[in-house]
């Protein structure tokens, strides 16, 4: 059964979708996540959550207002959690709860990446795209 538009934008608008200035994902895979298993992986998304919520940049405006995804594979498959943060395209490794409220802080209120953290970067849009 297809979903009218009017239902799909009103769940944006309850989930502020458009007021975000960043998207961060983190990868749960099994493969990804094999050194710190499921219960590692869903404790860094839930300390995610939580960081978020408490920092009132989920479901929210302003210039942290952040959107986060849990996705099942980012496609890396190695050093998990890997996290990616958009529209700056900050790949992190080794993302385990005790590193989330670090990233919190530092990436996402202060706006100052993690450099030792970040094995790769593709921002968006990619400016070698248009060359």
């Amino acid at each position: 059964m297809a979903v009218s538009n009017e239902k799909l934008t009103a769940i944006a608008d309850k989930l502020l979708i458009g007021h975000f200035h960043r998207h961060v994902f983190l990868c749960l895979g099994e493969a990804c996540c094999a050194d710190v298993g499921a219960a590692g992986a869903e404790a860094a998304w839930d300390k995610l959550k939580g960081e978020l919520k408490d920092r009132q940049l989920s479901l929210a405006t302003g210039p942290a207002a952040c959107y986060r995804t849990k996705v099942g594979c980012l496609r890396v498959c190695a050093g998990g959690p890997i996290m990616v943060v958009y529209p700056e395209g900050t790949w992190y490794s080794g993302m385990t709860a005790d590193r989330i409220p670090r990233f919190v802080q530092e990436h996402l209120v202060e706006g100052r990446p993690i450099e030792e953290w970040i094995f790769t970067r593709n921002p968006l849009p990619n400016d070698a795209d248009r060359e």
